[in-house]
């Protein structure tokens, strides 16, 4: 133990480093959940950047730091429902036997997932149509079919065909549930076309 805190030792610095890092790490996931907190109970008008900053104890400027614009903090809580999402598959991955059926799970999976907090779900889908800010969300979403509809292909090994087939499916998902939180959709309606359109793009993925 006596080893890593002498000063001068070989892994000092590379040890700062790590801690230094681990609690940026932690200080944002702070910020993340306070503004996952707010925005559950009052909306996206709820997640006010001063707010955010004084629930997750950290100084106004700390947050401008790690978040830029209040669309950069949308996408990083929706990215947190993201993770979400993926650790459920890797815990219970979807049981159908095809790609398309595997898709499907996947997708409405997320649907659920988004809808418990529909004004960030409109603020993220809004964000996503508008491009204000970069967001992973659609290539995450690639890369999560790909995965469990092509038995752990990765957004790497696959071909550019397969990853157009996959990221065209993750758009038609996006655009339905645009219109479900436009109240022209319902739940069963958005299943019923994700299942034809999964059908139709990702027959020959396996």
């Amino acid at each position: 133990m006596e080893s890593h805190t002498t000063p001068g030792s070989g892994g000092h610095a590379s040890g700062g480093h790590s801690v230094r890092t681990r609690s940026q790490h932690q200080r944002r996931k702070r910020i993340v959940q306070a503004a996952a907190a707010l925005a559950s109970r009052g909306g996206v008008e709820a997640m006010q950047m001063r707010t955010v900053a004084e629930r997750a104890g950290v100084a106004l400027g700390t947050l401008y730091r790690y978040f830029p614009s209040k669309m950069d903090l949308v996408v990083a809580v929706v990215g947190e429902e993201i993770d979400l999402l993926e650790s459920s598959i890797e815990r219970r991955p979807p049981g159908a036997s095809t790609p398309a059926g595997r898709a499907v799970d996947v997708l409405m999976r997320a649907t659920r997932g988004l809808m418990r907090e529909p004004e960030l779900a409109d603020a993220l889908i809004r964000s996503l149509i508008l491009a204000e800010v970069e967001t992973p969300f659609g290539d995450r979403m690639t890369g999560l079919l790909l995965r469990v509809s092509a038995d752990g292909l990765s957004r790497e090994q696959a071909t550019e065909e397969q990853v157009a087939l996959a990221g065209s499916l993750s758009s038609i998902w996006v655009q339905e549930l645009l219109e479900m939180l436009r109240g022209r959709r319902t739940y069963d309606q958005i299943q019923r076309r994700i299942e034809i359109a999964a059908a139709r793009l990702l027959t020959d993925l396996a």
